[in-house]
């Protein structure tokens, strides 16, 4: 009989929203790969979030995916508009499940900052002989240097709540678990919640409550087809770390709106809009926004943002700032860090059965 004594942590403590029951607590932050190909996820993405899976991740949540080909950041994005995207997520969906990862999706439309460069290339607007095309935003402003966007019309704005909705049948169909809007970091939906580039004058623009439509109209519609016993979350920019724009306060009354629309889980970021942003950076930098709006409704919410060690990411939920926590660059740089995670927390978290030969025994180096 083994004398290790496996201690109850929160990190490594199941959560379970609607009815499915996670793992535990500590998740994969979307990343965005730049990789695909007409919006098919392909072998790169397979390896990318199959690693995460096996290395003990509780929920992973794919890179945003464009709801329309128009809605892509880069030619390179993956997308959810037609079937063969959606067979090609099944097949990476069956091995992350297989794992006991909960797979996840981040449905996105970039607005403004679409039909850009790959970060490689420049990251600038992207020529139209390179393959470019028309942007649209809530109005006809730029973000910094890309290029001017259209005003979205009302049809426009009703077909773009109707891709969402069609996306999320497609996630389903695909062996997604749950669903994620990106209503953050500068993309379509954030356009629309900060003052900085919502100026329009109509339902959709002007007050608090005319700024938030878009993203409660887009929350009602995927829930509406999104399955009643799976969750629905939405990712929101704390702040846009800019003068005159969304801020914490905004957020909170954001949460406190969105209390009873159906939405699971909200999980905070922060920036992205704005090139004039000044954020101060540093370990957790984000928790404290998480802890503000978590204490705003009845709704849980994730941290992420240089969460790097394992009793950081277990006090952020010991002290109730947040539900769960997201990693990005922790888990690029170690794929298999939740697993040398829970050594160090005294938890236990099962090895794929191929690797047990080098399961961390005593000190962890």
């Amino acid at each position: 009989m083994s004398s290790t004594k496996v201690r109850q942590t929160r990190l490594f403590s199941p959560l379970t929203l609607r009815d499915l029951t996670i793992a535990n607590r500590l998740w994969v932050a979307p990343m965005c790969q730049y990789s695909a190909e007409d919006g098919v996820p392909n072998d790169w993405h397979l390896v990318h979030l199959g690693t995460f899976a096996k290395g003990g991740a509780g929920l992973l949540l794919t890179e945003a995916t464009a709801v329309t080909a128009e809605g892509r950041i880069s030619l390179g994005d993956t997308g959810l508009w037609n079937d063969e995207q959606v067979e090609a997520f099944a097949r990476i969906n069956r091995f992350v499940a297989a794992q006991g990862t909960v797979p996840g999706v981040q449905l996105a439309h970039a607005g403004r900052k679409a039909s850009t460069q790959v970060p490689w290339d420049g990251g600038g607007s992207l020529p139209t002989t390179d393959g470019g095309w028309p942007t649209i935003g809530p109005s006809a402003i730029a973000s910094g240097d890309l290029a001017t966007p259209a005003e979205m019309t009302a049809c426009e704005i009703d077909e773009l709540i109707t891709a969402f909705a069609d996306a999320a049948v497609r996630a389903r169909r695909a062996g997604f678990e749950v669903v994620e809007i990106h209503a953050a970091h500068g993309y379509l939906i954030h356009q629309f919640l900060s003052p900085l580039s919502n100026r329009r004058t109509d339902d959709y623009g002007g007050d608090f409550d005319r700024r938030t439509r878009l993203l409660r109209e887009v929350i009602a519609a995927v829930r509406e087809v999104w399955p009643q016993d799976r969750p629905v979350f939405v990712r929101i920019s704390a702040t846009d770390w800019a003068e005159g724009g969304w801020t914490v306060d905004d957020s909170a009354a954001l949460a406190e709106a969105l209390t009873g629309s159906g939405v699971d889980l909200i999980d905070v970021s922060s920036g992205g809009l704005s090139p004039e942003q000044k954020i101060t950076v540093g370990p957790g930098y984000q928790v404290p926004f998480a802890r503000r709006i978590r204490g705003a409704a009845p709704i849980p919410v994730a941290a992420v943002g240089m969460i790097t060690e394992a009793a950081q990411a277990e006090q952020v939920l010991v002290d109730g700032s947040a539900d769960a926590v997201f990693l990005g660059r922790m888990l690029l740089r170690e794929p298999l860090w939740p697993l040398k995670a829970a050594k160090e927390l005294g938890a236990e978290l099962r090895w794929p059965t191929p690797y047990r030969s080098a399961k961390y025994r005593g000190s962890i180096p």
